[in-house]
């Protein structure tokens, strides 16, 4: 039986009619026309792209490829993305030995999509995931991009300089994409607010440089950093964030901005903040979650030694005494959900690429099905000047205990929407227009959602986040800022959808 919650017969804590949207006469032009008409039937499966091995340039990770890949697959992910920092070893042997593995498991796990990938040191930003599609030249390609233009490796420098450098480092792999070299390459932003060093404009350059950079991690990993020094986590905070600006930090930020909020980055889960002024513009630019696994929390291995004479790491051993360790495997927490219109590792990089996602944390919640009129999730309905639009959202609550060993239950879903109003002058990062339009509080068991939005006028979006209810800001429906050093990952869960966009006719 499911619950029906609808603008004339629900029970919302709080509702608001969405403000006209801006001048914008429609999305056409805005939105790319893969993202225009609805797809095929969706098949979801759930994965990370941000994990360290002990092949990390650091190094900074004591794990084997395989143990990650074991743990992803335990907690019931369908694909992964190795990201290892580049570096001298990387570079000499690293990369190579990752692919080497892959390789291998690849026939050890045929239902688990394996991706080789790096973390790049974006010049003059922070860092980024970068892959490809499984294929006979991933790992040289990704060399010879590694060699080109990470920032430290190839020694690029900051400020506009390292600006210009990370758009022609895009624009150069895209050029190998469209040369055959790889099928297609991706590009997410991780933990863009820890160091404030991903700008407004920035942000805007690295999306347009090439449709392979398709958004950033709207949740870092490192989740388990605000658990206590004295319970084994590391006593700061979420996600590693907490830092301070460095000199290349953009200053336009709030002080606020270098915290998390429920989990997830400042500028995710900010009504009206950085993504929505992004979603504004009527622009792709999607959200995902990973467990960025370094040294992961209750796990107890440290590195083999050290560097043998070619540069390699030895594998893990056991470690009697661990010290404090803020990372969580991956799937164990963070789980980015991709809607592939197929099988095999290009339908699951076809979905990550139109926004087909939805992100959780906790194993909070089993499913979530959204539609607007025929559009779903990274998609554009179509509705003529005047007439109504429905919103439809089945979610199904989790049926299991989480590796925590609790059974998450979702209390409360907010419906956010704004306007899309185009590019603006001089670039914005708040969109004021954007807001929780209506809130619905869920009872146990499946949940249907509908919200109408009426005399549509002006094109929009709308995206679906929610809770379990243990944690927001005082007075408010808000997330809050979360504490330092104290802070249960387990006890304060969200997920967040990426958006369906509206596009208006006549």
């Amino acid at each position: 039986m499911f619950q029906q919650f609808s603008a004339s017969a629900s029970r919302p804590l709080r509702r608001r009619a969405l403000l006209a949207a801006g001048a914008a006469a429609g999305l056409a032009g805005l939105v790319p026309a893969r993202a225009r008409a609805a797809g095929p039937r969706l098949r979801w499966t759930a994965g990370d792209h941000h994990v360290h091995t002990k092949y990390s340039g650091s190094p900074d990770a004591p794990y084997r490829v395989e143990q990650h890949v074991q743990a992803a697959a335990g907690y019931g992910l369908g694909w992964l993305v190795v990201t290892d920092h580049p570096g001298p070893e990387h570079a000499r042997h690293g990369l190579a030995r990752s692919a080497d593995d892959l390789a291998a498991l690849r026939a050890r796990y045929p239902r688990l999509h394996l991706f080789q990938g790096i973390e790049w040191r974006v010049p003059g930003a922070e860092h980024a995931t970068v892959f490809t599609a499984p294929g006979p030249h991933e790992a040289a390609l990704l060399a010879d991009f590694e060699s080109r233009f990470d920032a430290e490796l190839a020694g690029h420098g900051s400020g506009p300089d390292g600006h210009a450098t990370a758009v022609a480092a895009l624009r150069w792999l895209g050029g190998q994409v469209d040369a055959g070299d790889t099928p297609m390459a991706l590009c997410i932003l991780n933990h863009p607010s820890r160091s404030g060093a991903y700008s407004p404009a920035e942000l805007r350059r690295l999306r347009d440089a090439h449709p392979m950079v398709i958004g950033m991690e709207g949740a870092p990993g490192g989740q388990a950093n605000g658990i206590p020094a004295g319970d084994g986590g590391v006593g700061g905070d979420r996600g590693g964030y907490g830092r301070r600006p460095t000199r290349t930090s953009y200053a336009g930020y709030p002080p606020a901005a270098n915290r998390t909020l429920g989990g997830f980055d400042w500028m995710t889960a900010t009504v009206g903040g950085m993504w929505d002024a992004m979603l504004a513009e009527g622009l792709p630019w999607w959200i995902t979650a990973s467990s960025d696994a370094h040294k992961v929390y209750g796990q107890r291995w440290r590195y083999g030694g050290s560097p043998t004479e070619d540069g390699s790491y030895p594998d893990p051993v056991p470690d009697d005494t661990p010290g404090p360790a803020g990372g969580l495997w991956p799937g164990q927490y963070s789980r980015t959900h991709v809607g592939a219109a197929g099988d095999g590792a290009s339908a699951v990089m076809r979905g990550l690429r139109d926004g087909k996602v939805w992100v959780d944390h906790g194993h909070l919640l089993d499913a979530v099905h959204v539609e607007v009129g025929r559009a779903t999730l990274g998609e554009v309905a179509t509705v003529s000047r005047g007439d109504s639009v429905e919103l439809r959202a089945t979610i199904t609550p989790a049926s299991a205990d989480n590796p925590n060993g609790d059974r998450p239950r979702l209390r409360r879903v907010d419906v956010i929407a704004g306007p899309v109003t185009g590019p603006a002058e001089p670039l914005a990062q708040t969109a004021p227009q954007a807001r929780v339009v209506a809130s619905f509080e869920a009872e146990r068991g499946p949940v249907r959602l509908v919200h109408r939005f009426t005399d549509v006028r002006r094109p929009f979006y709308v995206r679906l986040r929610g809770t379990d209810g243990n944690h927001s800001a005082p007075g408010s429906i808000e997330p809050r800022p979360d504490p330092t050093g104290d802070a249960d990952p387990w006890q304060d869960l969200w997920f967040y959808t990426n958006p369906v966009f509206v596009a208006v006719t006549g």
